[in-house]
């Protein structure tokens, strides 16, 4: 195995794989690090390992990972228990994700980029009664941190490590830190076979340009396919139907809160519910990222613990599960509570239940359900809701059930979003605006009644039966940190399509002639500008072809060429600096 302490390596920039990847540059494109997290009597969690040791993490990171690696004791969480959670990067940590390349992030979904500000935690925590230990316990966490939100593909890997190395210890988690590190990097839209500790797993990294509600796992023929032992459908989807099976009464309730941005708190026995149902939720908007923070499992010993929970101001826009009791009464003033018994049989069917009032809400014994006094905007689909019933009488699969859900919120999620992108689109200029001697026209800016007008003819009642107040929908959306981010991604997008095409027209023009109408310092200024324009391009991956580019970089060296040897020499020596 490559040495598990060369500290200059997380500098290395290289990510291919040819010879010139260094050793952890495979690694760090996939994970931050490893944690081993056990109970000390005297100091309570800490971490007991950490591979690769020269991965960083500052001491408020590492007291972040040993109190969200436990369950809370109420839990009594017995065996094996796997879990997520999320907490916010330290202003002094570095990332090891530094050097995937840009390329890679840019081309994924919105809701799979790399979190730049949060790692992600993936736990499977172990407790057996031993005698043979004073606290009568064996209790230890192994926690793969990283900042990919791979939610379904990392629990598949933490779970054929964690059981080996409670069992091996040290060797075990060098070994499969060595299989990590020989993997190719994650790169949208690529099938991989990935071997992790004697499992090959076949998972296909999603890329913006799949068609949403599709897996797009193309299946390989039964002879290639021998060494497979698992094949994923998804590296990032949780089980849609199963979380929200004991509240999905109100599965139109719950898109509105998240569409809108609202202050939501699961309340749940265990930190394996309480993180998969945040997730669900999170994911329910989907191909809509949700913007604010969200925290699969929150404590409260949680750095953000006072700003969540103080009555001072109001609640922020953020998602977070828990379980432990005292958050009942701390959070009492929270406008929208949703409280999770423990899971029934597949074969139950849940009553229907009304949304109870946030008064009746005194413990975490409170009786489960969703207490709000939130208004819906849109009427409720009682046909999914039938359509969901019916499948649960029938035993029907799972995997249905759970497409079939997916696949009601993606519709309704599009139904809402297409209008906004119909009216953004419409707000780029025309393409007889755009010139090789201009600089790129600026956008037409965002009117919310401008846009509230185009719904009359184009809103959602094109692709929706759903009725109800879409407009007052759309106005608090409007308002939301969803929009704001859904919007500024949008903004950037068109921005950079009006500067490819802005060198599309230059790379039409005939360069040569205008330098010779022109004198030697316009000249020497249109090749810096055409200098800095490609060197742009480049930096933030324009959506121009690598045909263009080499076009113009060749107008521009004709240009340097036709200019005397002086001016030559100094512009040469700027382009190579």
């Amino acid at each position: 195995m490559s040495s598990l302490g060369m500290e200059g390596f997380e500098e290395a920039q290289t990510l291919s794989g040819d010879p010139l990847s260094l050793p952890w540059d495979r690694f760090s494109s996939w994970v931050h690090c490893i944690c081993v997290v056990g109970f000390d009597l005297e100091l309570g969690q800490t971490v007991e390992a950490l591979y690769p040791p020269h991965a960083k993490l500052t001491d408020k990171e590492k007291t972040s990972i040993c109190y969200l690696s436990f369950p809370d004791s109420n839990s009594g969480c017995l065996g094996d228990t796997q879990f997520c959670f999320r907490f916010r990067q330290s202003g002094g940590s570095k990332s090891s994700l530094h050097c995937v390349p840009d390329q890679m992030d840019r081309d994924s979904p919105v809701y799979l980029k790399k979190d730049p500000a949060c790692f992600y935690g993936y736990v499977y925590f172990r407790q057996v009664r031993d005698k043979t230990l004073k606290r009568g316990y064996f209790q230890k966490s192994l926690v793969l941190i990283s900042k990919l939100p791979y939610i379904n593909f990392f629990h598949t890997v933490v779970k054929q490590i964690a059981p080996e190395y409670f069992e091996r210890n040290d060797p075990c988690l060098e070994a499969a830190c060595s299989e990590i590190d020989q993997w190719p990097p994650p790169v949208p839209g690529k099938t991989l076979h990935l071997p992790i500790m004697g499992l090959v797993i076949k998972v296909r990294i999603p890329t913006r340009y799949d068609k949403p509600g599709t897996t797009q796992l193309v299946d390989m023929t039964p002879q290639n396919d021998a060494q497979i032992s698992v094949s994923l459908p998804t590296i990032h989807e949780v089980d849609l139907f199963r979380c929200f099976s004991p509240v999905f009464f109100h599965i139109q309730l719950l898109w509105e809160l998240v569409l809108l941005g609202e202050p939501l708190v699961v309340m749940a026995p265990s930190p394996s519910q309480s993180s998969e149902m945040v997730l669900a939720l999170v994911g329910c908007i989907s191909p809509l990222k949700y913007c604010s923070d969200f925290r699969p499992y929150f404590t409260i010993h949680d750095a953000e613990f006072k700003e969540y929970t103080t009555r001072t101001q109001a609640p922020p826009s953020v998602i977070f599960g828990v379980t432990n009791p005292f958050f009942a009464k701390t959070l009492q003033h929270w406008p929208h509570i949703i409280r999770i018994g423990d899971v029934k049989l597949a074969g139950d069917v849940p009553k229907q239940v009304k949304v109870k009032k946030l008064k009746t809400l005194k413990t975490l014994d409170s009786k489960p359900g969703v207490y709000s006094s939130y208004k819906l905007y849109l009427n409720k689909d009682e046909d999914i809701i039938k359509q969901l019933q019916k499948g649960v009488q029938q035993k029907r699969p799972s995997e249905a059930q759970n497409a079939i859900l997916r696949r009601h919120f993606l519709e309704l999620t599009q139904s809402f979003i297409i209008p906004l992108e119909r009216y953004v689109a419409s707000l780029m200029p025309l393409l007889k605006s755009i010139s090789a001697w201009k600089g790129p026209p600026q956008l037409k800016p965002f009117s919310q009644e401008e846009f509230m007008k185009t719904l009359e003819k184009t809103g959602p009642q094109l692709t929706s039966r759903l009725k109800g107040d879409w407009i007052g929908l759309y106005r608090h959306f409007l308002r939301s940190p969803n929009f704001e981010g859904w919007f500024r991604a949008r903004r950037k997008e068109m921005m950079q399509k009006l500067e490819a095409l802005q060198l599309e027209a230059l790379c039409n023009e005939d360069l040569l002639i205008w330098v010779q109408k022109h004198t030697e310092v316009e000249s020497v200024d249109l090749v810096l500008k055409l200098k800095n324009k490609l060197a742009f391009a480049q930096k933030e991956r324009l959506p121009v072809s690598t045909e263009m580019l080499q076009k113009l970089q060749g107008q521009v060296d004709t240009i340097i060429q036709e200019l005397p040897e002086d001016l030559q020499e100094i512009l040469l020596k700027t382009t190579s600096s």
